[in-house]
């Protein structure tokens, strides 16, 4: 091997080292984090949600039916040419015409302005779909943080607790040095403290499957680092509900996914009448202009499509006789479609005056629970510290204190639950009843 092979040879395998650290460092680089306030998860839920997307598709497909119904009142306009050669014997001859035509429906037994109505309401139902996923992806994205908030807390609980157990440790390992206690509390605190510490670790992943919750709903990348500032949510408040007759009304009147129900049931009606137009006569109006050329006959070309030309106008009229029952058919066909439009319609304000009772009776038990576990913390708190100051003056065991503390805990993550299920069914109801918005789904700050 010669110096110019060597020298090719290492600056080769240096480019290769070169490359596979970069590539190293590339992939042992932090990423940056993202912060995202729940203000922001909800303008990204609502740009990026493949859900939403593919109804802001459907709805722009529903804008382009009505554009296309709309072209059955217009004319049409065409222009043929036609050349031909002919061949005998004796010479050839060759023929060129051009037209310019139009014509344009009169009258099609109403078909044309029943569709455009079924097209404008199949639109409006597109348009409800939409609002009403938008409606569907803010509730997510509150209940997604609310859960995110939740599970926050109970970490906050058993950190807490984790930390309880390790300074009690601390002082029965201070009591069994002096002699005051047996090195049989030492062992079931070591015990308690690793418990304590396996509740943490579990509180730990489920706050972080909270947070991949909300970044499956808000489309983001899987692979990035994100921090979720999630509100600081305060005490739920207890003010009065609507009466249940006035909530379901509301309902009936502001869910989008009822008008869009609505909208689809006049749509068939409509169809019906597209269907009927079988039987009606068909009148149309058509013109044409055009003119003709021939190489037999001895005026010159522009003379022959000056002398050729001529147009027509002309009014037809077709009346249906027999369509093998094909009408018949296709308006049972329709008049059966709309019954099941309003058997949907019908069903759907059914499932929603269902939704929103069952929503407030889930309210009120949520706020009920609410008090009792408060309630129950207060009395457990209490009864921890008695029990810790009897423990310390020697009058307690400490199967006594590790029962009152787990009780305590058991409490403060019993209200941390209830606390949270009120929030989530107060936003549960405002989406059964209907037009759920940003602002209405935000959260009530905790005082600082």
């Amino acid at each position: 091997m010669n110096d110019t092979t060597r020298m090719l040879t290492a600056s080769l395998a240096a480019l290769l080292v070169g490359g596979f650290a970069a590539a190293a460092l590339a992939q042992d680089a932090p990423r940056e984090t993202r912060i995202i306030t729940f203000d922001q998860a909800i303008e990204i839920a609502l740009q990026q949600n493949d859900v939403l997307r593919s109804a802001r598709n459907a709805a722009a497909l529903g804008e382009l039916g009505v554009d296309q119904a709309r072209t059955g009142f217009l004319p049409d306009l065409g222009l043929s040419a036609r050349t031909s050669r002919d061949f005998d014997r004796d010479d050839t001859n060759q023929t060129t015409s051009l037209n310019l035509s139009s014509g344009v429906t009169l009258f099609d037994g109403f078909a044309n302005t029943a569709g455009l109505k079924a097209a404008k309401l199949a639109s409006r139902a597109s348009g409800a779909d939409l609002a009403r996923t938008g409606e569907t992806v803010i509730f997510t994205v509150a209940t997604d943080f609310l859960a995110l908030v939740q599970s926050q807390e109970q970490l906050r609980v058993q950190r807490e607790n984790l930390a309880a157990q390790v300074a009690l440790g601390k002082q029965i390992d201070a009591y069994v040095r002096a002699g005051a206690r047996t090195i049989a509390d030492q062992y079931q605190q070591e015990a308690n403290v690793a418990s304590a510490k396996l509740a943490v670790v579990e509180a730990e992943r489920a706050a972080e499957l909270a947070k991949v919750d909300v970044i499956l709903t808000l489309q983001l990348d899987p692979r990035g680092t994100y921090e979720f500032v999630a509100p600081a949510v305060g005490q739920p408040g207890a003010d009065a509900l609507e009466p249940l007759d006035a909530l379901i009304a509301r309902a009936w009147a502001a869910r989008a996914d009822v008008a869009a129900g609505e909208a689809r049931a006049e749509a068939a009606l409509q169809d019906i009448r597209v269907a009927k137009s079988g039987r009606w006569p068909v009148v149309g109006l058509s013109a044409g202009y055009g003119s003709s050329f021939s190489s037999d006959v001895a005026p010159s070309w522009n003379d022959q499509l000056d002398d050729n030309r001529g147009g027509a106008v002309g009014l037809t009229v077709t009346m249906p006789l027999y369509d093998r029952g094909a009408t018949r058919i296709a308006t049972r066909r329709a008049e059966l479609a709309a019954d099941n439009a309003q058997i949907a319609l019908d069903s759907l304000r059914q499932q929603v005056g269902s939704q929103v009772r069952r929503a407030v009776l889930d309210l009120e038990s949520a706020r009920e629970q609410l008090l009792t576990s408060e309630a129950q913390q207060r009395a457990a708190a209490r009864a921890l510290e008695v029990t810790e100051q009897r423990y310390r003056a020697g009058a307690a065991t400490l199967v006594e204190l590790t029962q009152s503390r787990a009780t305590q805990v058991q409490a403060a993550g019993a209200y941390v639950t209830a606390k949270y299920e009120v929030e989530f069914q107060r936003r549960l109801l405002d989406y059964y009843v209907g037009g759920l918005t940003a602002e209405r789904v935000r959260f009530e700050q905790a005082p600082d």
